[in-house]
């Protein structure tokens, strides 16, 4: 027996669900919150391949006892009056992606925001679209690029839900999106539009997400897919092979992770005579305490202090329209031929 009998209801026309997945955010900037927040992101055995017993042990015994204090103070630099910036953009890319499929489909299209982890939670963006009597349901994780720590763990994720329903929707999910023209098209605008509000520096560093170099070691396409996007961007806006580089950024614990590193490369550079440089984060959908904390406050500091002298930011595509347009044309192509079978 399944431990959800509900059905969908007859009455109900039926439609196509578009669930647009992010990482997620704490409820408050508080030192309990984002324990909470932590608590659930770390235990995923997908982000932290070690064993159960000891990984719990360390992060129940160590971890959750020093980080959410220092992490909570992170976050409220950049919390704003609309709350956490991530939850506040993907509300906005949610919304414009609705506007946008309904203007292009002849068929009804439902589009609900959840995060992996914290809320609005995957199980409450599933029941959205079975309330809406979605019979076929498209997943759209904002991970351009495929990491097993995060798209496969969104993958688990819902198949752990669906696995309680007794009745199951035809279901789709968008692997990644590392090379598709229309993202690339849209980071490469979103550089010239930088450039043509701001100077332009001598070097465009790329930096990503960094993983544990033992994932990749082991298979994951991560860094693959992260150095095609850079090469593709880089390509678009004609840039020379010295004036471009790519780094990972965000390392946690004392192991190996993908190199260079951002904040290592930063330093080099101040420290070497290179004088300015534009910072673009392509593997974040939305700005988050990733970028607009590490990125923009604890990395600018350090290049500047380095012997830097300009560090610009250039914003993630956010809900920019050419990032929505993609977005847009990326479901459409994932759904294309999806026939309703009731």
């Amino acid at each position: 027996m399944t431990s959800d009998d509900s059905v969908y209801a007859n009455d109900t026309p039926a439609c196509t669900g578009i669930l647009l997945t992010n990482l997620g955010t704490p409820d408050a900037p508080t030192t309990t919150a984002v324990r909470r927040f932590l608590a659930e992101f770390l235990s995923d055995p997908r982000v932290i391949e070690v064993p159960k017993f000891l990984w719990w042990i360390i992060l129940h015994g160590f971890i959750l006892s020093t980080r959410p204090q220092r992490s909570a103070k992170a976050y409220q630099k950049i919390w704003t009056e609309s709350g956490s910036p991530l939850l506040d953009i993907s509300m906005k890319q949610a919304s414009a992606l609705q506007e946008i499929m309904s203007q292009q489909s002849t068929t009804d299209i439902k589009v609900v925001l959840a995060m992996r982890y914290g809320n609005p939670s995957l199980r409450e963006g599933l029941e959205k679209l079975k309330e809406a009597n979605a019979q076929r349901i498209l997943v759209l994780p904002l991970y351009p690029q495929y990491s097993a720590t995060t798209t496969a763990s969104t993958f688990d994720a819902v198949a752990d839900i669906l696995k309680t329903w007794r009745w199951l929707p035809e279901l789709r999910m968008v692997n990644h999106y590392y090379n598709d023209p229309d993202y690339i098209r849209a980071l490469a605008e979103s550089v010239r539009s930088h450039w043509n509000e701001n100077s332009r520096a001598e070097k465009l560093l790329f930096s990503f997400h960094g993983i544990p170099k033992q994932y990749a070691d082991a298979g994951d396409p991560y860094p693959d897919e992260c150095n095609a996007t850079a090469r593709l961007v880089a390509h678009a806006l004609q840039l020379g092979n010295d004036q471009w580089s790519v780094s990972f950024q965000s390392r946690f614990g004392p192991g190996e992770w993908l190199k260079p590193y951002t904040d290592l490369t930063l330093n080099e550079w101040g420290s070497s005579g290179i004088l300015s440089v534009d910072v673009l984060c392509p593997g974040f959908a939305a700005d988050c305490l990733e970028t607009l904390e590490e990125t923009n406050m604890q990395n600018r500091a350090l290049f500047l202090a380095a012997g830097g002298k300009r560090f610009s930011y250039i914003p993630a595509l956010n809900d920019r329209p050419l990032h929505i347009t993609a977005l847009a044309n990326l479901i459409s192509r994932h759904c294309q031929n999806w026939t309703d079978s009731r």
